[in-house]
């Protein structure tokens, strides 16, 4: 649907929607949630829940399981964006980055860490509040990062998507790995 445009008019609909909310504080907030769905961002997060992982949990098991979501996704993101070579729209940019649009590595990135931390604490937390704190506050992020790049005008609703379909597919397939072995 991308590779023929199929999708465009979608893409359209959904950008002038969420464009069309732009105010100088809601700028400044989706610059923020951008910011943490970056790289610069994602890896020290990472690296922090990593050693939590090993020092303070000892669970070897879920180091290794978070690494290879984490890794695989980047990797799997990276593959279909040269494949894909989408343009990133030109539309109205609040700000500036360059590469390729589809998939969303923001978005990719932002389910896979924030999915693959909600499947570890989950077992952890043993009210039913609790759990859906977890589950609210993961979504809400999740959602919130994916939508700042719409709103910033760096890509289309599609790559969201994309990105977002990506990170349940290898989620999902790493942690039936995960519990079958």
């Amino acid at each position: 649907m991308v590779t023929y445009d199929k999708i465009i008019h979608f893409d359209s609909i959904v950008i002038s929607f969420i464009q069309g909310f732009e105010a100088p504080t809601l700028t400044v907030i989706m610059k923020f949630f951008t910011s943490i769905g970056s790289t610069v961002s994602i890896v020290p997060l990472s690296l922090l829940i990593l050693i939590f992982l090993y020092k303070v949990l000892k669970h070897r098991s879920e180091l290794i399981l978070f690494i290879a979501v984490m890794v695989g996704s980047n990797i799997l993101f990276l593959l279909l964006k040269l494949y894909f070579h989408r343009a990133r729209p030109d539309l109205h940019r609040l700000i500036e980055v360059s590469g390729y649009s589809f998939p969303s590595g923001h978005a990719t990135n932002a389910c896979t860490l924030y999915g693959i931390l909600t499947f570890l604490l989950w077992r952890h937390i043993r009210t039913r509040l609790g759990r859906t704190i977890l589950i609210v506050l993961s979504a809400m992020m999740i959602f919130t990062i994916g939508i700042s790049r719409i709103y910033l005008g760096v890509h289309y609703p599609s790559d969201i998507l994309a990105g977002y379909f990506l990170s349940v597919l290898w989620l999902t397939t790493a942690i039936w790995f995960y519990q079958q072995y």
